[in-house]
């Protein structure tokens, strides 16, 4: 019963950042800021356990999440063979143009945060 509660925390959060950020037209997507919330409610103990008890739950389960991808995979093989080497250096350039952009983003605060 307690990981019902927890997950009932979660999608509330989640439903909580939707509607902020539509009702306040924030550029943040809704779940970013039901999880920015959920961090500041995790203090409590009556969130903190139930929400622990879901996440266990979900993290013991994860491989299932990855079942459709499988599938997906398998069924567009062709596709893959046909642009899988454009696909990797797209995955790789847009991994790396995303750490260098997450590398001076942090770079700029720290340096902020020193003066």
């Amino acid at each position: 019963m307690n990981g019902l509660r927890g997950l009932a925390w979660l999608l509330g959060f989640q439903s909580i950042g939707e509607l902020l950020a539509r009702g306040l037209s924030l550029p943040f997507p809704g779940p970013v800021i039901g999880m920015l919330l959920l961090l500041f409610a995790l203090r409590a103990p009556m969130v903190r356990e139930p929400v622990a008890l879901c996440a266990n739950f979900l993290l013991s389960n994860l491989s299932l999440l990855f079942v459709p991808v499988g599938v997906g995979v398998m069924t567009h093989l062709g596709l893959i063979s046909q642009y899988g080497v454009r696909m990797l250096i797209v995955i790789v350039v847009s991994t790396w143009i995303g750490l260098a952009v997450t590398a001076l983003a942090l770079q700029l605060f720290k340096d902020k945060s020193d003066v």
